[in-house]
């Protein structure tokens, strides 16, 4: 498959979700068939090494990541959510995000002691999130085999959170 600019396929929000804050709207791309597939085609070649057994995707978006992933490397999905989500029991870790604080949940069977797992999100902005999935997949006794973002914002330094594992990013912004 050709080349895509896949920056072409996401669109700029100034002041969203509050004054400050630049939204990279991913929707353009995961709309247009032949940039999605290329996104994750591109992303399982490079990834298609690594040993792993799940893919997490966190809430919400990481899904779709997670998703499309597990299908082509034939893996399984594991759900991180935001409270209150999930129906069985949970664990919990907390996170700060560029414009406040949350927390994620995850079924408390969902990963077994020596399950290693891949985490999908998509946008690594200042690695709360992804750090607050890692927490979860440790405290379940899993090792992380990396991370996988389809935008990585260069500048706020997210990665430095989840060293040392690898991080994989399809679209980097240094802004």
């Amino acid at each position: 498959m050709s080349e895509i600019d896949l920056k072409s396929y996401i669109r700029d929000i100034p002041d969203y979700p509050k004054k400050g804050i630049l939204f990279h709207d991913i929707t353009p791309l995961i709309k247009n068939p032949r940039a999605f597939k290329y996104t994750i085609d591109k992303i399982g070649d490079q990834i298609s090494d690594v040993d792993l057994d799940y893919i997490v995707g966190i809430d919400a978006r990481g899904f779709i990541f997670a998703s499309a992933l597990s299908y082509k490397l034939d893996k399984g999905v594991i759900l991180v959510r935001k409270p209150g989500k999930l129906p069985f029991d949970t664990l919990e870790a907390s996170y700060e995000l560029e414009y406040g604080t949350d927390k994620l949940e995850m079924h408390k069977d969902e990963v077994s002691p020596g399950d290693k797992v891949l985490i999908a999100d998509d946008l690594l902005a200042t690695g709360g999130t992804a750090k607050a999935a890692g927490e979860l997949i440790e405290k379940s006794g899993g090792e992380i085999a990396g991370y996988y973002f389809l935008i990585e914002l260069t500048e706020l330094k997210g990665s430095d959170k989840l060293n040392p594992h690898n991080i994989w990013s399809t679209i980097k912004f240094p802004f």
